[in-house]
């Protein structure tokens, strides 16, 4: 098994490609090893030392490590976790995916302007951030406010800020004029 590794605008993350599909659909975040409990590959990752997030997309792994240690100490160790999941036959998640697959649900009066946000999400914005290893969904809609989930690579990027004003709100904006600001929430 050869797996290709790909470096995130995120300089703690990194993007394992294991050319195996991880995920059938959505994706997985567990940004703590507490929240990995129901994936025994997010568990096994989280077995190294340094591992502080994990997130699972279709067919990438995304792993952030803590500030201490650098990937050149990492990376082999974590190329060595996911290699022994994928030999082992186990699942990625055990039992139905995490609530964090998909886009918060959303009733009322803004129904069809909040379809309008969750399509363009989806076609324009998902698929960009998950070339960098990272998933941002739709978590309410208030007065214009757009507020959005970060995972992944995008959780805690130095350029995520930039990513959400310049580049998704101008989106929104342009082509639903009822949105008139973008918000991360966490």
């Amino acid at each position: 098994m050869f797996i290709q590794t790909e470096t995130t605008p995120n300089p703690a993350t990194l993007k394992f490609l294991p050319g195996e599909t991880v995920l059938g659909s959505g994706t997985a975040d567990f940004p703590s090893p507490e929240s990995g409990t129901t994936s025994p590959l997010a568990r096994r990752i989280f077995g190294v030392e340094g591992v502080a997030g994990v997130f699972l997309g279709r067919d990438f792994v995304t792993v952030t490590k803590s500030d201490e240690l650098s990937w050149d100490h990492l990376k082999p160790q974590v190329l060595g976790a996911i290699m022994e999941h994928f030999q082992s036959g186990a699942p990625a998640i055990e039992g139905a995916a995490p609530e964090s697959a998909g886009h918060a649900a959303h009733n009322g009066p803004d129904a069809e302007v909040v379809g309008q946000i969750k399509e363009l999400l989806d076609t324009r914005v998902r698929p960009a951030v998950a070339q960098d290893g990272g998933d941002i969904t739709f978590h309410g809609f208030d007065r214009g406010i757009v507020y959005l989930h970060m995972q992944g690579a995008c959780a805690g990027c130095p350029s995520s800020t930039l990513t959400l004003k310049m580049g998704i709100e101008n989106l929104l904006r342009h082509y639903i004029p009822e949105v008139v600001e973008v918000r991360p929430v966490a």
